[in-house]
C-alpha cells in the first residue's frame, strides 16, 4: 500500500517510488534530497500520517446521504386522529354509532360531517343511549333528579306560580322580564341550573362534566375527561360536580363555602394560583360519619333512586331513610339491594369497594323516647347550612368598584365580565339552550354560618332542621340604570325556612337534649 505523499520508507533505508511517478532510481542526486538527508528522512514518516489525517478528515467532511425514513400508516377511520380513545368492553362500538360523522372522510371537514359532539346531551340521548338501554334514558327523563321539578316547583310557586311544570326543560324564557315571575324564571335558567345535565358545569377545575347521561357516567377530572370509558357506578368525584358549595353533597365531605367578600376568603395566596376547585374556597369542617367510614353517596341513593323505577325489584317505589337501615328489625323488609343480613344483623356492602359493614342499630334509651317526635338529624347532624340572606340582582351595568369585593361569584362566566367586562355590554347564557342573552345575574349573602343548626317542626309534625333556602331577596336594574323590582321576598317570612336533611351525621354527644329543650319537653321516662 501506498502512501498519499508517494513515499514509504523501508528497513533496508531505501525508498520505493510509487509506479505513476515521473522521477527514477537513476535521476541526479539533487533530484533526490532524502537519500542524502538523515534529518529529512526523519520527518518523512510525520508528513505521511498529517496526510494520511488530512484525508480522513475529507472523508469525514463528505456530505452523507440523507436516510430514507419510513411514514407509519394511519390506521383509518376515526382512530387515526384520536388513537388515545379507549372504550370500555360495554362499548366497544363503532364511533359512528354514537357520534355519527363521516369515518372515511380525507380530511376533518369530511370526517366530521353530521358529527354529534354531544350524543348523551337530553337532546341526543334518546337516540344514541336509548337505542341500547331505552327503559334506562325513559325513565331517567322523568325522574326528580333528572327534571329537578321539586326544585324549581318549590321556587317558582313562592314567587306566584300557579301551575307546577314537569321539568326544568319547560321554564318559560322571557323577553323582556315583566313580572316577578318572568325575573325568578330568568334567575332559573341563566344563573340556577349549571348544575344541571343540560349544562356542562362551570369553568372551575372539579365542576367541569359530561351533560345527560355523561354527567354521571364519564368521569371527569381537573376539567377534562378522563377517558372514554363509561362507568356503571359513579364515584362521589362525579357526585360532586354537581353537588359542590353549600349545598347537599359537599357537606357529605365536610365542606363550607366561605363567604365571597375578599376578606373571608383565606389562606390567602401568594404564588398567584388559585384554590377554587370548587368556585370558592372552603372551610374544611367534620365530614359525615357514613364517608369517614368509606361509603359513597350510591351505597344510600340507589340507581331506583336516582334514575328512576328501573332497579332491583327491593328498590321500587321505597323511601330510603335512616330508619331503613339503623331502624331494623328482624322481620322487616330490606329496603336496598346492596343489604343482606347475617346471623341476624344488618350488613350493608359498598357498591364501589365491596366492603362490609355492620349496620349499628340504636341502643340507647332515647331513639324510642324520641322516635317518633325527632328526625334523626336533629341530635346527629354536627353542622349544617345556614345562608341567610341571598341577595340575587340582574343588572347589565354593575357599579365594578363597588362589587370589587365580591368579584369571586362561584361562576367563573359572571367573574370574567365582572374582571373584564366587554364592551358590547354584559351577557350571561341560557344554561338549557346554551344562548347568551343581555344580563348578568349577581350573587351576595348578608350571612353565611354553620354553628346553631335552625330546627323546627316540619309538616309531618316531628322536629327537624331547617335552612333558610327560599330567603331569597331579587332585584332588577335595566339597560338605563332604571331599578325595575326591587328586593322581592317571599312572603310571610316563616315561608323562607324549610326542612332539609344534613348529610353531617356523626355521634349525638352528651348535649343533645340542648337542641330538643326549647322545642320538646324533656321527658324523664321513655
Amino acid at each position: 500500500m501506498w502512501c498519499t505523499c508517494g513515499l514509504l520508507p523501508l528497513p533496508q533505508n531505501k525508498v520505493v517510488w510509487r509506479e505513476h511517478s515521473s522521477i527514477s532510481p537513476e535521476d541526479t542526486p539533487s533530484a533526490m534530497p532524502f537519500r542524502r538527508n538523515k534529518k529529512n528522512r526523519a520527518i518523512l514518516p510525520l508528513l505521511c500520517l498529517l496526510a494520511l489525517a488530512f484525508s480522513s478528515c475529507r472523508q469525514d467532511n463528505a456530505p452523507e446521504k440523507p436516510a430514507i425514513q419510513e411514514i407509519p400508516s394511519r390506521p383509518p377511520g376515526c382512530q387515526g386522529c384520536h388513537p388515545e380513545v379507549r372504550l370500555d368492553p360495554g362499548h366497544e362500538i363503532a364511533c359512528t354509532g354514537c357520534h355519527g360523522g363521516n369515518p372515511a372522510g380525507a380530511t376533518q371537514e369530511q370526517a366530521h360531517a353530521g358529527l354529534i359532539t354531544q350524543p348523551a346531551h337530553p337532546d341526543q340521548m334518546q337516540k344514541s343511549c336509548g337505542t341500547c338501554h331505552a327503559l334506562q334514558v325513559t325513565q331517567t327523563a322523568a325522574s326528580l333528579h333528572f327534571t329537578a321539578r321539586n326544585e324549581i316547583n318549590l321556587v317558582r310557586a313562592a314567587f306566584g306560580a300557579q301551575a307546577p311544570l314537569a321539568s326544568l326543560a319547560e321554564i318559560p324564557a322571557h323577553a323582556p322580564i315583566a313580572s316577578p315571575l318572568d325575573l325568578v324564571d330568568d334567575l332559573l335558567r341563566r344563573r340556577c341550573l349549571r348544575c344541571h345535565v343540560y349544562s356542562g358545569g362551570d369553568g372551575y377545575p372539579e365542576t367541569v362534566r359530561g351533560t345527560g347521561c355523561a354527567a354521571c357516567h364519564l368521569a371527569h377530572t381537573n376539567g377534562k375527561m378522563t377517558g372514554h370509558a363509561f362507568h356503571k357506578s359513579p364515584t362521589d368525584n362525579q357526585c360532586l360536580h354537581c353537588h359542590y358549595g353549600n349545598f347537599v353533597g359537599g357537606d357529605y365531605y365536610g365542606r363550607f363555602e366561605h363567604d365571597f367578600n375578599l376578606e373571608y376568603r383565606t389562606p390567602y395566596r401568594t404564588d398567584g394560583t388559585e384554590a377554587r376547585p370548587y368556585g370558592i374556597e372552603f372551610h374544611q369542617l367534620a365530614p359525615d360519619i357514613h364517608q369517614q367510614k368509606g361509603m359513597a353517596c350510591i351505597d344510600c341513593h340507589s340507581g331506583a333512586e336516582l334514575m328512576g323505577k328501573h332497579g332491583g325489584t327491593q328498590e321500587k317505589g321505597k323511601k330510603v331513610t335512616c330508619l331503613s337501615c339503623h331502624g331494623w328489625r328482624t322481620g322487616l323488609p330490606i329496603a336496598l339491594n346492596n343489604l343482606h343480613v347475617e346471623a341476624d344483623r344488618l350488613v350493608l356492602t359498598t357498591r364501589l369497594t365491596g366492603k362490609k359493614h355492620v349496620v349499628p342499630q340504636p341502643v340507647h334509651p332515647a331513639h324510642r323516647q324520641y322516635e317518633k317526635k325527632v328526625h334523626c338529624t336533629v341530635c346527629h347532624s354536627q353542622w349544617s347550612f345556614n345562608d341567610q340572606g341571598t341577595h340575587l340582582l340582574r343588572t347589565e351595568h354593575p357599579d365594578h368598584p363597588a362589587w370589587s369585593r365580591l368579584s369571586v361569584q362561584g361562576s367563573r362566566e359572571v367573574e370574567a365580565q365582572l374582571d373584564n367586562p366587554a364592551p358590547e355590554g354584559l351577557s350571561q347564557r341560557d344554561k338549557i339552550t346554551g344562548v347568551p342573552s343581555r344580563g348578568l345575574w349577581l350573587k351576595g349573602y348578608e350571612l353565611r354560618r354553620w354553628e346553631s343548626p335552625l330546627i323546627g317542626v316540619g309538616p309531618d309534625g316531628r322536629l327537624h332542621i331547617f335552612r333558610p333556602i327560599l330567603d331569597l331577596h331579587l332585584s332588577m336594574v335595566d339597560t338605563d340604570k332604571k331599578v325595575i323590582f326591587d328586593n322581592l321576598r317571599v312572603k310571610p317570612a316563616h315561608q323562607r325556612y324549610l326542612p332539609y336533611t344534613p348529610h353531617t351525621v356523626g355521634k349525638a354527644g352528651a348535649f343533645y337534649t340542648e337542641r330538643l329543650k326549647p322545642n320538646l319537653p324533656i321527658e324523664t321516662k321513655p
